[in-house]
């Protein structure tokens, strides 16, 4: 049984950050826009007050509340509700990673104080290089980029004319 089961751990672990990895180029860009539109000025110099462990915890809020949505998702497309289940995880991974990295922008610096953060972030970005590196990321990325263009490129063409048989 324990021969079956690791490999099983390993592809949902796998799938569980590739779902991550995925949704976090798209907030990315949202979290930027966040950043350059939404003026709180109070809230964003309170968070930047913080010393490293505080920062750290406000930033595992987002974290600790919302990452429990993949397995709601899951349950919901398991029970047959793949529309719920979908927009369950959309909403709550792009959230989810919004919040986080909007709080990490603002408190980067601090975090690096703290060995163990600045360690395993290090290992972050090395993983996430590996990640990148891969032909099937490209595959994606180059596919990702075709559909943007094309989408684009229909945009801006503006709608099909209306053709009689």
């Amino acid at each position: 049984m324990n021969r079956i089961l690791k490999p099983v751990t390993y592809v949902l672990a796998a799938a569980y950050f590739l779902v991550d990895a995925v949704f976090a180029a798209i907030a990315k860009p949202i979290s930027d826009w966040i950043g350059r539109h939404l003026v709180l000025r109070r809230l964003r110099a309170w968070i930047r007050s913080l010393r490293p462990y505080p920062s750290l915890a406000l930033l595992s809020v987002p974290v600790i509340v919302l990452e429990p949505v993949k397995p709601v998702a899951a349950y919901l497309a398991a029970t047959g509700q793949i529309v719920s289940s979908v927009v369950t995880l959309t909403v709550g991974e792009l959230l989810k990673l919004v919040l986080i990295e909007r709080l990490f922008s603002l408190t980067r610096d601090k975090l690096m104080k703290i060995p163990a953060f600045a360690q395993a972030y290090a290992r972050y970005l090395q993983v996430k290089a590996w990640l990148e590196a891969t032909e099937a990321w490209r595959a994606m990325r180059s596919l990702s980029r075709t559909i943007r263009n094309y989408v684009a490129q229909m945009r801006a063409s503006g709608p099909a004319p209306f053709r009689q048989s």
